[in-house]
């Protein structure tokens, strides 16, 4: 078993965040992690990225320069590394801010999600890396949505534990709007 995953979008969307609950969320269920942050010196708007690889053998390097999925977040995400996804792989695309006729790989699987739209409907746009995260969980298979709302406990700071709940449904949301295809 197997899978990494690029998530990308612009500082102060949670992307960072977003690859610490994935890798904690597979900790718990006993599998290999590596988590690697990227990001740029403007932090909020600038560009962020992260890469996370979960595997049930050891893993040899955090390095990943095919991913088997990309997490787009935003336009310029999209645009960047589309074109680094392996072939056959999986591409997510927030829709609510990225335009999908801008896809020009073939030879990938494209899901639309409108993450920050459904984020919105939630009540919080904050939440947009949560519906990311359910999106990524129900099409990947790499763990359920519910074992990420279980990691949220160890992610989540003790100040913002009454959040979580809300959290919780927006992973839910993701994974239910990818489920519909």
């Amino acid at each position: 078993m197997y899978f990494d995953v690029f998530i990308s979008g612009f500082g102060g969307q949670g992307i960072l965040l977003a690859g610490q609950l994935l890798a904690e969320a597979a900790m718990e269920k006993g599998l290999n992690v590596t988590f690697f942050p990227s990001y740029g010196v403007e932090m909020r708007g600038g560009t962020a990225r992260c890469t996370v690889i979960i595997s049930d053998e050891e893993i040899g390097s955090p390095i990943v320069d095919s991913p088997r999925c990309v997490i787009a977040m935003n336009q310029p995400s999209l645009l960047r590394f589309q074109k680094v996804v392996t072939e056959g792989g999986l591409l997510i695309v927030n829709s609510s801010l990225a335009r999908l006729e801008d896809v020009t790989r073939n030879g990938i699987q494209v899901h639309e999600v409108p993450m920050s739209d459904l984020a919105i409907e939630l009540g919080n746009a904050r939440l947009t890396n949560m519906v990311a995260l359910g999106a990524y969980a129900k099409l990947s298979g790499a763990l359920e949505p519910g074992e990420l709302g279980e990691a949220l406990k160890t992610v989540i700071p003790s100040r913002n534990q009454e959040l979580i709940p809300l959290n919780e449904k927006a992973i839910l949301e993701g994974a239910a709007y990818a489920a519909k295809g």
